[in-house]
C-alpha cells in the first residue's frame, strides 16, 4: 500500500479485527517501553505515512452554560469558573473563522458546542453551518452533547462527516467524573450517530485520577465497538480553577505515551489526536506521541476555551521532525447532502 493509499484509508475492516480483553491491552500497555513504541510504530507504518500529519481546528459556536457536571470542564453551569455563558454564533462569522483556519492549512473543521444536547429550534442553524464548511472543502465535525436519532440524521443529510462525543475515560471510574449522565449515555449517541452514517470521533481525558487499567479499559471499549472510532483524541487535563478536577494530579509524560501507542495498537486505521494538553507538553514528549501513532493535531491559540499551542509553535516542531501537514482528498457530488471522502 502507497503512503498515499494509507493516509486515505478510512474504513474499517470488521471481519478480520480482532476482540480485546482488558487484560490482553494491559499487557501491551505494561510492555518494556521500547517494544510497545516499536510494535505501535510498525501499525503506523502499516496503515499511514508516518510522516503526515492531520491538522484540525476547533471553535466554539456556543460557550458555557452547560447543564453536564463534567469535572474537568470550564464550561458547566455547576461550577465556579466565572465563564459567561454565550449564544450560537452567527454562522457567517463561524464560515469566516473557518476559510481563515482553511487559510492556516487546516483540513478539517471542528464546530463544539455547551450543551447536553442541542434544541430543535437551533438545528437549521446547525445543518447551515455544516453545509457552509464542507462547501470551502474542509472535512467537517461537530460536538453539542447527546444526539437523538433524528438529529443525526438532520446533520447527516447536511453532509456532517465526523461527530465527536467522548467517554472520557473507563466505565468503572466514569461516575467519579460525571454525575449527570451516565456511560451508557454516551454510547447511545456514539450509536445513533453511527446509525446515521456519520464518521465517530470519540476519546478521552487523561489525568482525571483514574488507574492505568481505567486508561486501557477505555480504549478497548472503543476498540470494541461494531466500528471503532475514525477519530480517537487523547487529551492530557488541564486543571481549571473552579472544577471539582482542579487539583487533580497529571499523569506521567511517559503513561501518556504509553496510552497513544496503545490506542494505536487496538485501532491500527483511526486517526489517534494527540489533543488538549499539548501547552504542557515538552517538544521532546510529542515528538514520543507522533512516534507511537499520533497523527492529528488541533491547531490554533486555543481549543474550547483552554490555551493551544499556536502555529508558529507547531510548524517549529513540524520542521524540527521532519512533519508534513496531511493534504485532505476532497470529492463533493452535485446532490445535497454528498458526503466528503477524506482521511
Amino acid at each position: 500500500m502507497t503512503p498515499q493509499a494509507r493516509s486515505n484509508a478510512t474504513v474499517h475492516d470488521t471481519s478480520k479485527r480482532k476482540v480485546w480483553t482488558t487484560d490482553e491491552a494491559l499487557a501491551l500497555y505494561k510492555a518494556p517501553f521500547s517494544d510497545l513504541l516499536f510494535r505501535a510504530q510498525s501499525v503506523h507504518r502499516a496503515n499511514f505515512d508516518p510522516n503526515e500529519v492531520q491538522m484540525s481546528r476547533l471553535i466554539s459556536i456556543k460557550t458555557g452554560g452547560c447543564a453536564e457536571d463534567c469535572g474537568y470542564c470550564s464550561q458547566s453551569a455547576h461550577h465556579g469558573t466565572d465563564l459567561k455563558a454565550s449564544k450560537l454564533m452567527e454562522v457567517e462569522r463561524v464560515l469566516g473563522e473557518a476559510q481563515k483556519a482553511k487559510d492556516a492549512g487546516a483540513t478539517r473543521y471542528c464546530m463544539g458546542a455547551a450543551w447536553r444536547s442541542p434544541k430543535e429550534r437551533d438545528m437549521d442553524t446547525l445543518v447551515a453551518m455544516v453545509e457552509g464548511v464542507r462547501a470551502l472543502g474542509m472535512e467537517t465535525c461537530m460536538t453539542l452533547g447527546m444526539l437523538e436519532p433524528g438529529q443525526a440524521h438532520r446533520l447527516a443529510a447536511a453532509g456532517l462527516d465526523y461527530y465527536n462525543h467522548n467517554i472520557d475515560t473507563s466505565e468503572a471510574h466514569y461516575s467519579k467524573v460525571i454525575s449527570t449522565r451516565t456511560f451508557a449515555d454516551r454510547l447511545d449517541t456514539l450509536a445513533n450517530v453511527r446509525d446515521a452514517g456519520i464518521k465517530v470521533c470519540c476519546g478521552g481525558i487523561l489525568g482525571m485520577g483514574e488507574t492505568a487499567r481505567d486508561r486501557v479499559d477505555m480504549l478497548v471499549t472503543l476498540a470494541n465497538l461494531d466500528a471503532p472510532p475514525e477519530s480517537v483524541p487523547i487529551n492530557q487535563l488541564m486543571p481549571i480553577p473552579g472544577t471539582p478536577l482542579a487539583g487533580a494530579d497529571p499523569v506521567s509524560p511517559i503513561e501518556f505515551v504509553r496510552t497513544i501507542a496503545l490506542a494505536r495498537i487496538l485501532m491500527p486505521a483511526s486517526h489517534v489526536r494527540l489533543s488538549a494538553g499539548r501547552t504542557q507538553m515538552s517538544d521532546e514528549m510529542q515528538a514520543l506521541c507522533f512516534f507511537a501513532g499520533a497523527n492529528s493535531i488541533f491547531v490554533g491559540d486555543t481549543l474550547l476555551t483552554a490555551e493551544n499551542p499556536g502555529e508558529d509553535k507547531d510548524m517549529a516542531l513540524f520542521a524540527t521532525l521532519g512533519l508534513t501537514p496531511q493534504e485532505v482528498e476532497v470529492r463533493i457530488e452535485d446532490e445535497p447532502g454528498a458526503r466528503v471522502d477524506a482521511a
